[in-house]
């Protein structure tokens, strides 16, 4: 409990599995929160383990089910491999822990189904590490898009390249680094992705590491994205072309260009570390028991989408994305 004013304020017990480059940030974010208390964080790696509890004053566990044995611990960041993420994500469900899982849920679409399906039928919160919906410059676009500032919408690009990042180990640039445009286009446009065509291959990575691939939106908007760890200098841009205004996003320093027939503009946003803003959502949900800003659902059409991509990038193909059942 803190105090604020004159009332006590229950702070939110968390804990993070998975220590890597990632969990590292998270159990430095819910350190800083005053919604959450840290209290412990468990990885494989013993030494890391113990060395990143010293850091942020926590305990350390080896094995994820002491970490989740503990009653304290009300809800847990799964920062783990994609590939652990079923067996870690439905584990933390059996001990009633709520969960933000980092994205994408899981390696496969049928897997993150069965993620969904157990938390909802175990009443967990459950919601996914798209980080870019937090960030300022994404909000601010949306509220843009929203007023009909740019007109209608005509067509939404994305570049996201980068040298690769050896953190990753597990899936390729489509899973790891395209997701976060493909879950931003569809929260703008608030329209799902019905049929993609991409080109994707992998010339130094053992998965893909690069993909171009075209996005046709339910309302008829097209999209285009482009990925890759192939390029030296780190992009993050989204170019989003209305019938009045044509903007440019970069991710990086939450800026907004808006150019139109009366010229060009700048809207910089104040500056707010996007994954302080989603753990600080993430405790506010549990706390209140309220709905995620980013649903089960939200992870699922990505991972869709991604999966699209990969399977037209293989076959040459336009692939048509049916309704997900769950």
């Amino acid at each position: 409990m803190e105090k604020v004013g004159n009332a006590l304020m229950k702070k939110l017990g968390v804990g993070v599995i998975g220590v890597g480059f990632w969990g590292q940030n998270h159990a430095r974010v819910y350190k800083e929160l005053k919604k959450a208390k840290l209290v412990g964080i468990s990885d494989l790696d013993k030494r890391k383990a113990e060395i990143t509890a010293q850091t942020y004053q926590c305990d350390f566990f080896e094995k994820n089910e002491d970490l989740l044995k503990n009653e304290e611990i009300d809800a847990v960041s799964i920062c783990t491999p994609t590939s652990s993420h079923l067996k870690v994500s439905l584990q933390a469900i059996e001990y009633g822990k709520h969960l933000l899982v980092e994205k994408p849920l899981s390696k496969t679409l049928k897997e993150a189904i069965r993620v969904v399906k157990k938390a909802e039928k175990n009443k967990i919160i459950l919601t996914v590490g798209h980080i870019e919906r937090f960030n300022p410059a994404v909000q601010k676009l949306k509220e843009l898009i929203q007023k009909k500032n740019l007109g209608d919408i005509i067509l939404i690009f994305s570049r996201r390249v980068t040298r690769w990042p050896e953190r990753v180990g597990d899936v390729g640039v489509v899973m790891d680094s395209a997701i976060h445009d493909i879950d931003v286009m569809m929260y703008l446009l608030e329209t799902d992705i019905d049929r993609v065509y991409a080109k994707i291959g992998n010339l130094k990575h053992k998965f893909e590491d690069y993909a171009e691939a075209l996005l046709h939106f339910k309302n008829g908007i097209v999209g285009f994205l482009d990925a890759n760890w192939l390029t030296p200098r780190k992009i993050r841009r989204l170019i989003v072309t209305g019938s009045e205004a044509t903007t440019t996003l970069d991710y990086i320093e939450q800026l907004i260009n808006i150019e139109n027939s009366k010229g060009m503009r700048t809207i910089q946003s104040k500056w707010e570390e996007p994954l302080k803003l989603e753990l600080d959502h993430f405790a506010d949900i549990v706390l209140k028991d309220m709905s995620p800003s980013v649903a089960g659902l939200d992870a699922l059409k990505a991972i869709q989408v991604c999966e699209g991509i990969l399977k037209s990038g293989l076959s040459g193909k336009e692939v048509r994305l049916n309704k997900i059942a769950i």
